[in-house]
């Protein structure tokens, strides 16, 4: 884990939040690279979850909405954790864990006060006045969004179900300990789905939807690079779900620090929809085109992160090998973030083999040629060895190195990141060479 955060800053892909300050609770700052990286992943998941669909559409949603949203959902009064205090330091903890926190992880006193609930909702006030009747909270999910545009979405689409809604978007959460880096913060990213299905007319008729969900989630997991070794699927048992689920499998990863929740799939049944109708006293009933029955759909919940999957994508992509010098016989070690291609950052680097016009002066229009189709990043500080290092330790799957002999064949050197196999290629040719492989 230590190599990963020390690569992060380093590189440019993660850096602590307010940094000159101090730093600031746990809260992190994506960097040139770390911006690219969950960018790409959330085009990604964007394009396989509601372009690439036809039973799922988008939307975007306000980060402050109606008090009234979180009372009927159920937040207000459920979402909390159990908070302990030590009385020796008065350090304040959430109590979790095999142990269940029987001492204090700040001066190891057992002196504990009992675990109370706190909730996780961050509080704020609309207007000037800060008191009662102005009191608003920062989404702690997104996904009440979805069901409050439920009946918007069904008058001016016409949707049939079964279908989705998709959204994107920070929330919010006033954790007690957050930690472990990205892991647990209390602002970070979420790609969600609500998927309303008719209402089951027979026990379990709704477990095909959520088994198709658990395959489309295993799906991308397999396309984020993740290797199914490093995880586990956990069914929650009862007493121990989120209020509103009947059913909730846990995706579970290896993380360095341990095995711990990545995503999640919840079985929501009609509870959003119904608690909504009755504290809106809108109709958010589903009629059947064809029967005309009017009833509440049931929802499926795949819930995933986006600041976790770009932690667990740079885990299982971080790789130390031996790799040969120049000199023959020789060899030093590399680290190589080894991301599938449509993930990595930064696509293409052109390197000129030295500073000197002639070759810079290719180099930088081959570069505006080819930033056209993919980012790309132009380097000619350092030694050449040493630049592909770097565009290794940062993930880049191609560097273009125009050297003399350019000049004359109007060819260049692509190497290849993960086998370090270096090809000639014609430069009227490189691009489709790079789009063809890009696609691998």
């Amino acid at each position: 884990m230590d190599k990963i955060v020390s690569l992060a800053k380093r590189r440019g892909f993660i850096f602590p939040g307010s940094e000159i300050y101090g730093g600031f609770a746990n809260s992190w700052d994506y960097g040139p690279l770390g911006v690219e990286l969950k960018n790409n992943i959330k085009n990604e998941w964007w394009k396989m979850f509601v372009h690439q669909r036809t039973d799922v559409v988008g939307v975007d949603t306000s980060l402050i909405m109606n008090p009234k949203v979180w009372e009927a959902s159920g937040h207000l009064k459920e979402f909390s954790d159990p908070l302990t205090e030590c009385k020796e330091c008065h350090h304040r903890f959430r109590a979790e864990g095999e142990t269940k926190q029987i001492f204090c992880p700040s001066c190891g006193s057992k002196n504990l006060t009992e675990a109370t609930q706190f909730n996780l909702m961050f509080k704020t006030f609309i207007g000037p006045a800060e008191d009662k009747a102005n009191i608003a909270y920062f989404r702690p999910e997104t996904a009440q969004g979805q069901f409050v545009d439920f009946k918007n979405i069904l008058d001016s689409s016409h949707r049939k179900l079964p279908f989705g809604i998709a959204q994107m978007g920070k929330a919010f959460r006033n954790e007690i300990t957050p930690g472990n880096y990205i892991f647990r913060t209390r602002e970070f990213e979420q790609m969600e789905i609500e998927y309303f299905i008719p209402a089951p007319k027979k026990d379990k008729e709704w477990e095909e939807y959520f088994d198709m969900w658990l395959d489309e989630m295993k799906r991308w997991l397999k396309h984020l690079g993740i290797n199914s070794k490093h995880l586990h699927f956990h069914d929650i048992p009862d007493g121990e779900r989120a209020h509103y689920s009947k059913r909730t499998v846990d995706i579970e990863y290896d993380y360095p620090f341990g095995q711990k929740e990545l995503y999640g799939l919840a079985y929501r049944t009609d509870f959003d929809l119904k608690n909504h109708m009755t504290k809106s006293g809108q109709d958010l009933q589903y009629t059947d085109p064809e029967t005309n029955e009017k009833y509440l759909p049931h929802v499926i919940e795949p819930t995933w992160g986006v600041d976790r999957s770009l932690l667990v994508a740079m885990l299982d992509a971080y790789h130390e090998e031996d790799a040969p010098t120049a000199k023959e016989g020789e060899k030093e070690a590399r680290v190589v973030m080894k991301f599938p291609k449509w993930l990595a950052p930064v696509k293409v680097a052109v390197l000129p083999l030295s500073k000197k016009e002639e070759l810079s002066k290719v180099a930088k229009k081959l570069y505006k040629n080819l930033a056209e189709d993919f980012i790309c990043e132009y380097d000619e500080t350092q030694s050449i060895g040493k630049r592909y290092r770097r565009q290794d330790e940062i993930g880049t799957p191609y560097c273009v190195t125009v050297d003399f002999e350019s000049l004359e064949d109007k060819a260049v050197t692509v190497r290849d990141r993960d086998t370090m196999k270096q090809d000639r290629i014609k430069i009227e040719e490189l691009a489709d060479y790079l789009k063809e492989n890009l696609k691998n």
